[in-house]
């Protein structure tokens, strides 16, 4: 399909397969809003998903929310997709100062291959690793801070849905690459995909995604997807060579007077 002729209610789906794979345990509903207050560095851990309109007024249900994240020491951050509500949030949110940012992709295919898995490219080894293991390696590529990795590992462990946690390790023992997959019924989204800088240019983040993909089929995933910053074009250029598209896109707002 083409970016735009995806039917809602697969959309709707995707966005539900989202929340579950990046559930933190320090979460709690806040009159129909998902309120997510994870010390670590993923905003969509640690934001406002308003999954439905509740009952409140958006100024009071707002004050609410800003309570809880002060006491957890985080800024609060709203994150607003096509199925935000209620319908004119995000609207109410920019009148009222909250600033945009963070426009980010969230890209579909439906024709995951269903070919033989190659091998390895060069002489790398394919392995799963612990949740506590990937999330610090992982960290450690990125410059995340232990807290981070620490945070990162919590939500690995607690994930509502099956997680694959994969790393490309060359003969050398040091990681080259690394990325996960979520499977949640024929769904199956791809997170954390990252090449180390020395191994960049060889075409491993895409062997990974490729691997996870074939594996995914094997398992009864139709459906792929991810989630990817609108200005990470070499991500967006790799995702495309695999077959997703831009199907609908989120951004955050957050009060510019806001800590964090």
């Amino acid at each position: 399909m083409t970016a735009g002729s995806w039917p809602q209610t697969l959309l709707s789906r995707i966005e539900d397969a989202g929340l579950n794979a990046s559930a933190p345990p320090q979460q709690r509903w806040i009159d129909g809003w998902l309120v997510r207050f994870s010390p670590g560095k993923a905003q969509r851990a640690r934001c406002i998903n308003a999954v439905s309109a509740g009952l409140l007024p958006v100024g009071e249900k707002l004050a609410i929310c800003d309570a809880l994240y002060r006491q957890s020491g985080l800024r609060m951050l709203m994150r607003i997709t096509p199925f935000s509500q209620p319908p004119d949030l995000d609207g109410w949110l920019g009148q009222h100062g909250f600033q945009r940012f963070g426009q980010t992709a969230v890209m579909v295919c439906d024709a995951i291959p269903d070919g033989p898995m190659e091998p390895p490219p060069e002489a790398l080894r394919f392995e799963t690793a612990s949740s506590e293991a990937y999330a610090h390696i992982l960290g450690n590529l990125r410059g995340t801070t232990y807290g981070g990795c620490t945070a990162h590992a919590e939500r690995l462990t607690n994930c509502p849905v099956p997680l694959r946690r994969t790393l490309l390790r060359g003969a050398d023992g040091t990681v080259k690459a690394c990325a996960l997959s979520a499977l949640e019924g024929d769904l199956v989204g791809l997170y954390d995909v990252f090449t180390a800088d020395a191994a960049r240019g060889r075409g491993l983040a895409r062997w990974l995604c490729a691997r996870l993909l074939a594996e995914a089929r094997q398992q009864g995933a139709k459906v792929a997807y991810l989630q990817v910053e609108a200005q990470n074009h070499a991500a967006l250029k790799l995702y495309r060579r695999l077959g997703f598209v831009e199907a609908y896109s989120y951004h955050y707002r957050a009060l510019p007077s806001a800590d964090g």
